[in-house]
C-alpha cells in the first residue's frame, strides 16, 4: 500500500475513518430520523454499483491513507452485494465494520464475518417490545435480539450498541439499557439526538443531554473514567462498578469532538461529505463515470477534505440543519 496524499484539512486533522454509505433505503421508521410513510429514495441509478463502491473505497486506501471502513446506510443489510463489498474491501487490508438496526443480522452474520467483516454496531434504543414499537414504528425487537446474538456467536465483536434517548419516551431507561447490555457482553453507547432527522423536529431543548444521561446511569451504577485513551474516538468511556464492562457516552451536541474528527463520509449516491453536518457535497460519481483516472478522483477528494469547516456550529445561531437527513447521508 502506498499512500501519496493525505486527506487532511486547514486545521491539521487528517481523516483515516471512511464511512460508506451503500444505501439510504432502511426497513425501519424511527421517529427521529423520518416520517411514519417513509422517504423519497434515491433512483436506482444514481447509487453507487458494487464495483463503483469498492473502486472508490481502494482509491481512499491506496492512496489517500484511509485505514478503517465503515459500511451505513440507511441501513445496509438491504443492500444487495454487501458481503461481497465487504470481503472485497477486507482484502485491501483495512478494518471493516458495519452500523446496523440489525434486521436479518441473524440471518447474514456468519456471511458478512466470513467475508472479512471485523465488527457490528447496533442501533438500539429500549430493550421493551412496545417502546421499541413506538420509536421504531415496527415490531421487531425479537429480530433484533437475534442479530445481536448471532453477531455475537459470529466473532463481529465487539459488539456494540447505540442508543438515543428522547424525553417523555425511552428517556427513564438508560439504567435498564445498561444492564441489559452488561449481562450480554455489549457495549452500550448513549448518542445524543443529534439535528438529522428529516421532519426538522429537533430542538435543543427536547434532547436529553449528555449530562442528563451520566446522572440517571450514575443513580443506579458506580461510574469511573476508563483508563483506555480515548484518541479520536468520540465516545467518553467509562467503567461500570469494579468492571470489565463499560459504558459510553457521545456529547455530540453538548461536548462535540470536532477537533479530533478523523472521519470523512461518501455517500450512497457518490458524494463526498467532510463533516455529518455539511451542507456541500463533493461529487466523485460524476468523475468515476466519465472515465477519470485513479489520481484524478483523488485529487478531487483532497480538494474536497481542505474545505472542512473548524467545527459543525450547531450552537451557533446561524447553524442550518443539513438539506439531507441522517439516512440519506450515512452515520
Amino acid at each position: 500500500m502506498v499512500t501519496t496524499q493525505r486527506l487532511s484539512d486547514r486545521f491539521g486533522r487528517v481523516a483515516t475513518d471512511l464511512r460508506v454509505s451503500l444505501t439510504d433505503r432502511c426497513n425501519l421508521r424511527c421517529s427521529y430520523c423520518m416520517p411514519a410513510e417513509g422517504l423519497d429514495w434515491l433512483p436506482d441509478d444514481s447509487v453507487l454499483n458494487d464495483d463503483e463502491v469498492v473502486r472508490l473505497v481502494r482509491i481512499g486506501v491506496e492512496q489517500l491513507g484511509i485505514r478503517e471502513v465503515r459500511f451505513t446506510g440507511g441501513e445496509p443489510l438491504v443492500r444487495r452485494g454487501l458481503v461481497d463489498i465487504v470481503r472485497r474491501t477486507h482484502d485491501l487490508g483495512v478494518e471493516t465494520s458495519l452500523t446496523t438496526n440489525a434486521l436479518g443480522l441473524a440471518r447474514m452474520a456468519e456471511a458478512l464475518a466470513a467475508a472479512g467483516l471485523d465488527r457490528v454496531n447496533v442501533s438500539l434504543d429500549s430493550v421493551r417490545a412496545e417502546t421499541f414499537h413506538q420509536i421504531t414504528r415496527r415490531d421487531r425487537l425479537k429480530d433484533v435480539v437475534a442479530g445481536l446474538e448471532a453477531a455475537q456467536a459470529a466473532g463481529l465483536g465487539p459488539v456494540k450498541i447505540n442508543a438515543v434517548l428522547m424525553r417523555g419516551v425511552n428517556d427513564d431507561q438508560a439504567p435498564e439499557l445498561l444492564r441489559w447490555s452488561l449481562e450480554r457482553r455489549y457495549e452500550l453507547r448513549f448518542i445524543e439526538q443529534m439535528p438529522l432527522d428529516a421532519q426538522h423536529g429537533w430542538s435543543r431543548e427536547g434532547m436529553v443531554t449528555a449530562d442528563e444521561i451520566l446522572m440517571a446511569l450514575e443513580a443506579e451504577f458506580v461510574l469511573q473514567p476508563a483508563q483506555e485513551p480515548r484518541g479520536s474516538a468520540p465516545a467518553e468511556l467509562f467503567q461500570v462498578g469494579d468492571g470489565p464492562g463499560t459504558v459510553g457516552v457521545i456529547a455530540s451536541v453538548t461536548r462535540p469532538f470536532c477537533g479530533d474528527c478523523d472521519r470523512v463520509r461518501l455517500t450512497a449516491d457518490g458524494q463526498i461529505r467532510n463533516c455529518l453536518f455539511a451542507r456541500e457535497e463533493s461529487d466523485l460519481r460524476a468523475a468515476l463515470r466519465a472515465g477519470a483516472a485513479d489520481e484524478d478522483i483523488a485529487e478531487r477528494w483532497v480538494v474536497a477534505m481542505r474545505g472542512k469547516r473548524a467545527g459543525h456550529g450547531i450552537d451557533d445561531p446561524s447553524f442550518l440543519q443539513p438539506d439531507r437527513p441522517m439516512s440519506a447521508i450515512g452515520g
